[in-house]
Protein backbone atom coordinates (compact mmCIF):
# COMPACT_ATOMS: atom_id res chain seq x y z
CA UNK A 1 0.00 0.00 0.00
CA UNK A 2 1.79 3.27 -0.92
CA UNK A 3 1.25 6.99 -0.43
CA UNK A 4 2.02 10.10 -2.23
CA UNK A 5 1.53 13.30 -0.73
CA UNK A 6 2.04 15.64 -3.72
CA UNK A 7 3.24 19.13 -4.07
CA UNK A 8 3.96 19.70 -0.79
CA UNK A 9 6.20 22.54 0.75
CA UNK A 10 9.96 20.35 2.18
CA UNK A 11 11.62 22.82 4.95
CA UNK A 12 14.45 24.20 2.97
CA UNK A 13 13.30 22.50 -0.30
CA UNK A 14 10.90 23.30 -3.22
CA UNK A 15 7.53 21.71 -3.35
CA UNK A 16 7.85 18.20 -4.16
CA UNK A 17 5.97 14.66 -4.20
CA UNK A 18 7.07 12.25 -1.33
CA UNK A 19 6.22 8.61 -1.58
CA UNK A 20 5.48 6.41 1.59
CA UNK A 21 5.40 2.74 1.27
CA UNK A 22 4.70 0.69 4.22
CA UNK A 23 5.30 3.40 6.80
CA UNK A 24 8.68 4.25 5.38
CA UNK A 25 9.76 7.31 3.07
CA UNK A 26 10.73 5.57 -0.14
CA UNK A 27 10.82 8.66 -2.70
CA UNK A 28 11.34 12.05 -2.10
CA UNK A 29 11.02 13.88 -6.01
CA UNK A 30 8.61 13.56 -9.01
CA UNK A 31 6.42 10.43 -8.56
CA UNK A 32 4.02 9.50 -11.17
CA UNK A 33 1.19 7.20 -9.13
CA UNK A 34 -0.06 5.61 -5.76
CA UNK A 35 -2.44 3.87 -4.23
CA UNK A 36 -3.85 6.87 -2.09
CA UNK A 37 -3.11 10.47 -3.11
CA UNK A 38 -3.17 13.77 -0.61
CA UNK A 39 -3.27 16.70 -2.24
CA UNK A 40 -0.46 19.46 -0.37
CA UNK A 41 -1.25 21.73 -2.73
CA UNK A 42 -0.36 25.04 -0.67
CA UNK A 43 0.55 22.98 2.61
CA UNK A 44 3.75 22.49 4.25
CA UNK A 45 5.74 19.43 5.30
CA UNK A 46 6.38 19.30 9.04
CA UNK A 47 8.31 15.99 10.46
CA UNK A 48 5.47 15.07 13.04
CA UNK A 49 5.59 16.48 16.27
CA UNK A 50 6.77 15.38 19.37
CA UNK A 51 5.39 16.67 22.86
CA UNK A 52 7.92 16.04 25.97
CA UNK A 53 5.17 16.91 28.30
CA UNK A 54 1.53 15.16 28.41
CA UNK A 55 -0.72 14.45 30.57
CA UNK A 56 -3.02 11.35 29.87
CA UNK A 57 -4.64 11.02 33.48
CA UNK A 58 -4.59 7.04 32.64
CA UNK A 59 -5.02 4.80 34.97
CA UNK A 60 -7.40 6.53 37.02
CA UNK A 61 -8.66 10.00 36.01
CA UNK A 62 -10.84 8.88 33.28
CA UNK A 63 -12.95 11.13 33.46
CA UNK A 64 -10.40 13.78 32.86
CA UNK A 65 -9.01 12.23 29.59
CA UNK A 66 -7.69 8.68 28.74
CA UNK A 67 -5.07 7.37 26.59
CA UNK A 68 -7.25 6.73 23.21
CA UNK A 69 -9.19 10.61 23.71
CA UNK A 70 -5.56 12.13 24.07
CA UNK A 71 -4.20 10.21 21.68
CA UNK A 72 -6.93 12.11 19.54
CA UNK A 73 -6.17 15.43 21.04
CA UNK A 74 -2.54 14.76 20.22
CA UNK A 75 -3.06 13.97 16.77
CA UNK A 76 -5.40 16.47 15.90
CA UNK A 77 -2.92 19.09 16.94
CA UNK A 78 -0.23 17.23 14.47
CA UNK A 79 1.84 14.98 17.15
CA UNK A 80 2.79 11.87 16.21
CA UNK A 81 4.93 11.00 19.75
CA UNK A 82 4.52 12.05 22.90
CA UNK A 83 5.46 11.31 26.58
CA UNK A 84 2.34 10.04 29.10
CA UNK A 85 3.79 12.35 32.65
CA UNK A 86 3.82 9.56 35.70
CA UNK A 87 1.15 11.21 37.71
CA UNK A 88 -1.39 8.70 37.02
CA UNK A 89 -3.26 6.83 39.83
CA UNK A 90 -1.57 4.73 40.35
CA UNK A 91 1.48 6.41 39.71
CA UNK A 92 3.61 5.09 37.03
CA UNK A 93 6.37 3.98 39.21
CA UNK A 94 6.41 0.61 38.51
CA UNK A 95 6.92 -1.80 35.39
CA UNK A 96 3.02 -2.57 35.36
CA UNK A 97 2.12 0.73 35.13
CA UNK A 98 4.70 2.03 32.17
CA UNK A 99 3.71 -1.45 30.12
CA UNK A 100 0.06 -1.04 30.50
CA UNK A 101 0.12 2.91 29.76
CA UNK A 102 2.26 2.15 26.38
CA UNK A 103 0.29 -0.93 25.52
CA UNK A 104 -3.27 1.34 25.86
CA UNK A 105 -1.15 3.86 23.22
CA UNK A 106 -0.20 1.02 20.46
CA UNK A 107 -3.91 0.11 20.96
CA UNK A 108 -5.22 3.36 20.15
CA UNK A 109 -2.83 3.54 17.25
CA UNK A 110 -2.68 7.41 16.58
CA UNK A 111 0.30 8.69 18.23
CA UNK A 112 3.51 6.83 19.40
CA UNK A 113 2.82 6.77 23.56
CA UNK A 114 6.21 6.73 25.20
CA UNK A 115 5.77 6.63 29.27
CA UNK A 116 7.74 8.45 31.43
CA UNK A 117 8.67 7.31 34.50
CA UNK A 118 8.08 8.21 38.21
CA UNK A 119 11.86 9.46 39.99
CA UNK A 120 10.08 8.65 43.62
CA UNK A 121 7.89 6.08 44.76
CA UNK A 122 4.02 7.60 44.16
CA UNK A 123 5.45 11.02 44.12
CA UNK A 124 6.45 10.85 47.71
CA UNK A 125 9.96 12.03 47.63
CA UNK A 126 11.25 9.62 49.90
CA UNK A 127 12.67 6.58 47.96
CA UNK A 128 13.28 6.08 44.33
CA UNK A 129 10.90 4.44 42.41
CA UNK A 130 11.81 1.21 39.88
CA UNK A 131 13.93 3.03 37.67
CA UNK A 132 16.58 0.67 36.49
CA UNK A 133 13.34 -2.00 36.01
CA UNK A 134 11.29 0.70 34.25
CA UNK A 135 14.29 1.45 31.85
CA UNK A 136 14.79 -1.78 31.16
CA UNK A 137 10.90 -2.89 30.49
CA UNK A 138 9.16 -2.84 27.35
CA UNK A 139 7.90 0.14 27.80
CA UNK A 140 11.79 1.18 27.55
CA UNK A 141 11.81 4.48 30.09
CA UNK A 142 14.04 7.23 29.41
CA UNK A 143 12.81 9.84 31.06
CA UNK A 144 12.08 10.11 34.77
CA UNK A 145 9.85 12.96 36.56
CA UNK A 146 7.54 13.53 39.63
CA UNK A 147 6.11 16.20 38.02
CA UNK A 148 3.21 18.08 39.77
CA UNK A 149 5.97 17.71 42.45
CA UNK A 150 9.19 18.79 43.00
CA UNK A 151 12.32 15.99 43.76
CA UNK A 152 13.29 18.13 46.57
CA UNK A 153 15.42 16.82 48.89
CA UNK A 154 19.09 17.45 46.82
CA UNK A 155 20.44 13.88 47.94
CA UNK A 156 17.62 11.68 46.17
CA UNK A 157 17.63 13.72 42.91
CA UNK A 158 21.60 13.62 43.25
CA UNK A 159 21.13 9.92 43.76
CA UNK A 160 18.41 9.88 40.70
CA UNK A 161 20.61 11.67 38.45
CA UNK A 162 23.61 8.89 39.01
CA UNK A 163 20.88 6.39 38.84
CA UNK A 164 19.76 7.29 35.21
CA UNK A 165 23.36 7.81 33.89
CA UNK A 166 24.38 4.88 32.87
CA UNK A 167 21.36 4.08 30.31
CA UNK A 168 21.51 7.58 29.03
CA UNK A 169 18.26 8.45 31.05
CA UNK A 170 17.46 12.08 32.01
CA UNK A 171 15.71 13.27 34.97
CA UNK A 172 12.56 15.93 33.87
CA UNK A 173 12.27 18.66 37.06
CA UNK A 174 9.29 20.05 37.99
CA UNK A 175 11.25 23.03 39.23
CA UNK A 176 9.37 23.91 42.40
CA UNK A 177 10.57 24.70 45.74
CA UNK A 178 7.81 23.89 48.16
CA UNK A 179 7.67 25.95 51.43
CA UNK A 180 8.14 29.35 48.77
CA UNK A 181 4.96 28.43 47.18
CA UNK A 182 2.82 27.14 50.33
CA UNK A 183 -0.72 28.66 49.68
CA UNK A 184 0.43 30.31 46.07
CA UNK A 185 -2.01 30.15 43.26
CA UNK A 186 -0.77 32.49 40.84
CA UNK A 187 2.35 34.92 39.92
CA UNK A 188 3.86 36.73 43.23
CA UNK A 189 3.12 40.14 42.25
CA UNK A 190 1.52 43.51 42.98
CA UNK A 191 -1.70 42.27 41.23
CA UNK A 192 -2.06 39.05 43.21
CA UNK A 193 -1.55 41.50 46.35
CA UNK A 194 -4.41 43.30 44.55
CA UNK A 195 -6.74 39.72 43.85
CA UNK A 196 -5.99 38.83 47.53
CA UNK A 197 -4.62 35.55 46.08
CA UNK A 198 -1.49 33.79 47.64
CA UNK A 199 1.47 34.56 44.94
CA UNK A 200 4.52 32.50 43.51
CA UNK A 201 7.69 33.84 43.73
CA UNK A 202 10.18 33.27 40.64
CA UNK A 203 13.15 32.71 43.10
CA UNK A 204 10.55 28.80 44.30
CA UNK A 205 11.79 28.12 40.00
CA UNK A 206 14.78 29.72 39.71
CA UNK A 207 16.60 28.27 43.12
CA UNK A 208 15.55 24.81 42.03
CA UNK A 209 16.48 24.91 38.65
CA UNK A 210 20.49 26.17 39.87
CA UNK A 211 20.76 23.49 42.41
CA UNK A 212 19.83 20.84 39.75
CA UNK A 213 22.12 22.27 37.27
CA UNK A 214 25.20 22.18 39.54
CA UNK A 215 24.15 18.35 40.90
CA UNK A 216 23.90 17.73 36.91
CA UNK A 217 27.67 18.76 36.73
CA UNK A 218 29.06 16.73 39.57
CA UNK A 219 27.08 14.05 38.53
CA UNK A 220 27.73 14.32 34.80
CA UNK A 221 24.38 13.17 34.35
CA UNK A 222 21.35 14.91 32.52
CA UNK A 223 18.68 17.06 34.17
CA UNK A 224 15.49 18.30 32.13
CA UNK A 225 13.77 21.48 33.44
CA UNK A 226 9.90 21.22 32.38
CA UNK A 227 7.95 24.55 31.78
CA UNK A 228 10.51 27.32 32.93
CA UNK A 229 8.42 30.71 33.25
CA UNK A 230 10.63 33.21 34.32
CA UNK A 231 13.28 35.62 33.22
CA UNK A 232 15.30 34.78 36.09
CA UNK A 233 15.05 30.91 34.98
CA UNK A 234 16.35 31.88 31.60
CA UNK A 235 19.23 33.65 32.96
CA UNK A 236 20.47 30.43 35.09
CA UNK A 237 19.98 28.09 32.19
CA UNK A 238 22.12 30.33 30.19
CA UNK A 239 25.09 30.26 33.07
CA UNK A 240 24.48 26.35 33.71
CA UNK A 241 24.84 25.44 29.32
CA UNK A 242 27.89 28.09 29.43
CA UNK A 243 29.47 25.87 31.77
CA UNK A 244 28.84 22.75 29.69
CA UNK A 245 26.50 21.22 32.30
CA UNK A 246 23.75 18.93 30.45
CA UNK A 247 21.13 20.95 31.11
CA UNK A 248 17.47 21.09 28.57
CA UNK A 249 14.69 23.18 29.61
CA UNK A 250 11.40 23.27 28.18
CA UNK A 251 8.46 26.57 27.87
CA UNK A 252 4.80 26.08 26.97
CA UNK A 253 2.93 27.25 24.60
CA UNK A 254 0.87 29.30 26.98
CA UNK A 255 4.28 30.88 28.79
CA UNK A 256 4.80 31.77 25.44
CA UNK A 257 1.83 34.31 24.90
CA UNK A 258 -0.40 34.90 28.01
CA UNK A 259 0.40 37.03 31.00
CA UNK A 260 -0.83 37.22 34.96
CA UNK A 261 -3.22 40.09 33.65
CA UNK A 262 -5.71 37.50 32.52
CA UNK A 263 -6.27 36.48 35.71
CA UNK A 264 -8.08 39.70 37.06
CA UNK A 265 -11.35 38.63 36.32
CA UNK A 266 -10.79 35.10 38.40
CA UNK A 267 -11.05 32.69 35.50
CA UNK A 268 -10.28 29.61 36.68
CA UNK A 269 -8.63 28.89 32.98
CA UNK A 270 -5.86 30.66 33.24
CA UNK A 271 -5.14 28.83 36.94
CA UNK A 272 -1.46 26.42 35.75
CA UNK A 273 1.23 25.53 37.36
CA UNK A 274 3.57 27.43 37.38
CA UNK A 275 1.09 30.08 36.82
CA UNK A 276 1.20 32.93 34.27
CA UNK A 277 4.00 35.77 34.76
CA UNK A 278 4.77 39.01 33.51
CA UNK A 279 4.96 40.43 29.82
CA UNK A 280 8.90 40.78 30.80
CA UNK A 281 8.83 37.21 31.24
CA UNK A 282 7.21 36.32 28.51
CA UNK A 283 9.73 38.24 26.29
CA UNK A 284 12.85 36.68 27.94
CA UNK A 285 10.94 33.06 27.09
CA UNK A 286 11.02 34.19 23.39
CA UNK A 287 14.20 35.13 23.35
CA UNK A 288 15.45 32.02 25.05
CA UNK A 289 13.53 29.76 22.41
CA UNK A 290 15.21 32.16 19.53
CA UNK A 291 18.55 31.40 21.49
CA UNK A 292 18.62 28.01 21.60
CA UNK A 293 18.66 28.65 25.82
CA UNK A 294 15.33 27.03 25.80
CA UNK A 295 15.34 23.78 24.18
CA UNK A 296 11.77 23.09 22.84
CA UNK A 297 8.23 24.25 23.08
CA UNK A 298 6.08 21.21 25.07
CA UNK A 299 2.41 21.76 25.75
CA UNK A 300 2.22 20.21 29.65
CA UNK A 301 -1.63 19.36 28.09
CA UNK A 302 -3.29 18.87 31.56
CA UNK A 303 -7.10 18.20 30.66
CA UNK A 304 -9.27 18.56 33.59
CA UNK A 305 -13.02 17.69 34.33
CA UNK A 306 -15.48 20.07 34.36
CA UNK A 307 -16.22 20.06 38.08
CA UNK A 308 -12.35 20.55 38.58
CA UNK A 309 -12.25 24.27 37.33
CA UNK A 310 -15.78 25.36 37.87
CA UNK A 311 -15.03 26.41 41.18
CA UNK A 312 -13.49 29.37 43.02
CA UNK A 313 -9.99 30.01 41.67
CA UNK A 314 -8.23 28.87 45.00
CA UNK A 315 -10.03 25.72 45.04
CA UNK A 316 -9.64 24.98 41.09
CA UNK A 317 -7.12 22.59 39.62
CA UNK A 318 -3.88 23.69 38.04
CA UNK A 319 -3.67 22.98 34.38
CA UNK A 320 -4.67 23.64 30.69
CA UNK A 321 -5.21 21.46 27.88
CA UNK A 322 -3.13 22.21 24.68
CA UNK A 323 -1.92 19.82 22.34
CA UNK A 324 -4.48 20.95 19.53
CA UNK A 325 -3.33 24.68 20.50
CA UNK A 326 0.45 24.34 20.62
CA UNK A 327 1.58 24.64 16.63
CA UNK A 328 -1.27 27.60 16.12
CA UNK A 329 0.62 29.46 19.10
CA UNK A 330 4.09 28.99 18.40
CA UNK A 331 3.02 30.35 14.78
CA UNK A 332 1.44 33.25 16.77
CA UNK A 333 3.93 33.72 19.56
CA UNK A 334 7.48 32.79 17.75
CA UNK A 335 6.84 32.77 14.09
CA UNK A 336 5.03 35.73 13.55
CA UNK A 337 7.38 38.52 15.87
CA UNK A 338 10.36 37.07 13.63
CA UNK A 339 11.96 35.45 16.52
CA UNK A 340 12.22 31.91 14.21
CA UNK A 341 11.52 30.65 11.07
CA UNK A 342 9.13 28.08 10.27
CA UNK A 343 12.03 25.64 9.70
CA UNK A 344 12.96 25.80 13.23
CA UNK A 345 9.86 24.26 14.45
CA UNK A 346 11.32 20.83 13.21
CA UNK A 347 13.56 21.26 15.84
CA UNK A 348 11.50 23.00 18.59
CA UNK A 349 8.75 20.74 18.25
CA UNK A 350 9.85 17.44 16.72
CA UNK A 351 13.45 16.25 16.52
CA UNK A 352 15.02 17.71 19.74
CA UNK A 353 12.32 16.63 22.31
CA UNK A 354 12.64 12.99 20.55
CA UNK A 355 16.67 13.15 20.96
CA UNK A 356 16.09 14.46 24.54
CA UNK A 357 13.49 11.53 25.66
CA UNK A 358 15.48 9.26 23.32
CA UNK A 359 13.14 7.96 21.02
CA UNK A 360 13.64 6.93 17.51
CA UNK A 361 13.26 8.45 14.07
CA UNK A 362 13.34 11.74 13.92
CA UNK A 363 17.04 13.07 13.55
CA UNK A 364 16.44 12.52 9.85
CA UNK A 365 13.20 13.65 9.34
CA UNK A 366 11.43 13.96 5.74
CA UNK A 367 14.35 11.60 4.25
CA UNK A 368 14.23 8.23 2.26
CA UNK A 369 14.15 5.39 4.82
CA UNK A 370 12.96 7.41 7.37
CA UNK A 371 9.24 6.48 9.27
CA UNK A 372 6.70 8.52 7.40
CA UNK A 373 5.86 10.56 10.37
CA UNK A 374 4.43 13.42 8.90
CA UNK A 375 2.26 17.04 9.38
CA UNK A 376 0.94 18.92 6.66
CA UNK A 377 -0.25 22.81 7.48
CA UNK A 378 -1.57 25.23 6.48
CA UNK A 379 0.25 28.29 7.68
CA UNK A 380 -1.59 30.92 5.42
CA UNK A 381 -4.60 30.12 7.34
CA UNK A 382 -6.20 31.69 10.58
CA UNK A 383 -9.55 30.73 12.56
CA UNK A 384 -11.00 31.65 15.66
CA UNK A 385 -9.97 28.57 17.96
CA UNK A 386 -12.88 26.93 19.13
CA UNK A 387 -14.27 24.04 21.61
CA UNK A 388 -14.35 22.51 17.93
CA UNK A 389 -10.91 22.39 17.68
CA UNK A 390 -10.36 20.30 20.36
CA UNK A 391 -10.44 16.30 20.20
CA UNK A 392 -9.95 15.21 23.99
CA UNK A 393 -12.18 14.46 26.88
CA UNK A 394 -11.92 17.91 28.56
CA UNK A 395 -11.94 21.92 27.06
CA UNK A 396 -10.18 23.78 29.48
CA UNK A 397 -7.93 25.87 27.05
CA UNK A 398 -7.30 29.58 27.29
CA UNK A 399 -7.03 29.82 23.73
CA UNK A 400 -10.92 29.25 23.37
CA UNK A 401 -11.89 32.76 21.59
CA UNK A 402 -8.94 33.72 20.44
CA UNK A 403 -7.99 34.34 16.40
CA UNK A 404 -4.99 31.87 15.98
CA UNK A 405 -2.52 31.17 12.66
CA UNK A 406 -2.48 28.08 11.37
CA UNK A 407 -4.33 24.63 10.52
CA UNK A 408 -3.10 21.32 10.53
CA UNK A 409 -4.89 19.52 7.44
CA UNK A 410 -3.07 16.14 7.55
CA UNK A 411 -1.26 14.01 9.70
CA UNK A 412 0.90 10.44 8.77
CA UNK A 413 1.87 8.13 11.86
CA UNK A 414 4.09 5.59 10.71
CA UNK A 415 2.68 6.02 7.19
CA UNK A 416 -0.98 5.85 8.33
CA UNK A 417 -3.52 8.99 8.13
CA UNK A 418 -4.14 9.64 11.86
CA UNK A 419 -6.07 13.02 10.56
CA UNK A 420 -7.26 13.79 7.22
CA UNK A 421 -8.89 17.14 6.04
CA UNK A 422 -8.33 18.56 9.56
CA UNK A 423 -10.72 15.12 10.87
CA UNK A 424 -8.91 12.43 13.45
CA UNK A 425 -9.61 8.78 11.81
CA UNK A 426 -10.52 6.35 14.06
CA UNK A 427 -10.58 2.54 12.50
Amino acid sequence: MTTLIRGAQLLGAERTDVLIDDGIIAEVGSVARADTVIDADGLIALPGLVDLHTHLREPGGEQSETIATGSSAAAKGGFTAVFAMANTAPVADTVAVVEQVADRGRAAGLVHVQPIGAVTVGLAGRELAEIGMMAASRARVRVFSDDGKCVFDPLLMRRALEYVKPFGGVIAQHAQEPRLTEGAVMNDSALSGTLGLGGWPAVAEESIIARDALLAEQTGSRVHICHVSTAGSVDVLRWAKARGIAITAEVTPHHLMLTEELISGYDSVYKVNPPLRRDEDVQALREAVADGTIDIVATDHAPHAPEQKLTSFGDAAFGMVGLESALPVVLRSLVEPGHIEVADIARILSSAPAAIGGILGYDKPLTVGAPANITLVDTSASRTFSADDLAGRSTNSPFIGVELPGTVEHVLFEGRATVREGLVIHD
